[in-house]
């Protein structure tokens, strides 16, 4: 089977990339995308409609059937009942899961309202969650047909060892973090000094 887009860059240019940078000298222990894991929750009260709905939004996003999460616990103060269903997850991998993974960073992403980047923390063990609140920014989804807006929550594990590793694999694939204060001053000071080695020569 051809290898997704995205799949073929991590083959190509990621793993020699991080290869040099971490100084791995064996393709197989370079850190790789396992899986990812798309959360989305509603109210216990939702009704059949609002649950069937969810359901199938996520499938026009994910390219497949999610699971409907249900209560394990009833808690009388939130009117939760054991067994009720609260939210739907579906876990992609391989093909379907760099297919989603491209989506994600090259068109959904960049949809945003004022998009500056994404927060750069994971979560101390090389793996990464993304919350997003309107699941309208996706291609596969139109505007004019969506009743209610859907929050989720992407999970993407790595095979990283820490945070570090697990970040740069990400950015390489293609991941828009959000640049911190000083890397912005940095570049700045950088085109600074270009632009004055410029002057200079030209003078």
């Amino acid at each position: 089977m051809e290898q997704a887009l995205l799949q073929k860059q991590y083959t190509e240019k990621v793993i020699p990339e991080l290869m040099k940078k971490f100084g791995f000298d064996n393709p197989h222990v370079v850190p790789a995308i396992s899986k990812v894991v798309i959360n989305s929750g509603f109210s216990a009260s939702s009704d059949k409609n609002h649950v069937a709905y969810v359901n199938d939004e996520i499938t026009k996003i994910a390219g497949q059937r999610p699971v409907i999460t249900k209560a394990k616990l009833s808690i009388s103060n939130f009117k939760l009942r054991e067994g009720q269903p609260i939210g739907c997850k579906v876990t992609l991998r391989g093909r379907a899961m760099y297919d989603f993974l491209a989506r994600l960073i090259f068109i959904a992403l960049p949809c945003i309202r004022d998009f500056r980047g994404v927060p750069a923390k994971l979560d101390g063990q090389g793996n990464y969650t993304l919350g997003i609140s309107d699941h309208s920014i996706f291609p596969e989804i139109s505007a004019d047909g969506t009743n209610a807006t859907i929050g989720m929550d992407i999970c993407i594990n790595t095979s990283a060892s820490n945070d570090e590793a697990g970040r740069e694999l990400l950015r390489c694939l293609g991941m828009p973090f959000r640049k911190s204060t000083s890397e912005i001053a940095a570049e700045e000071a950088a085109a600074e000094s270009v632009a004055e080695a410029t002057e200079a020569a030209e003078a």
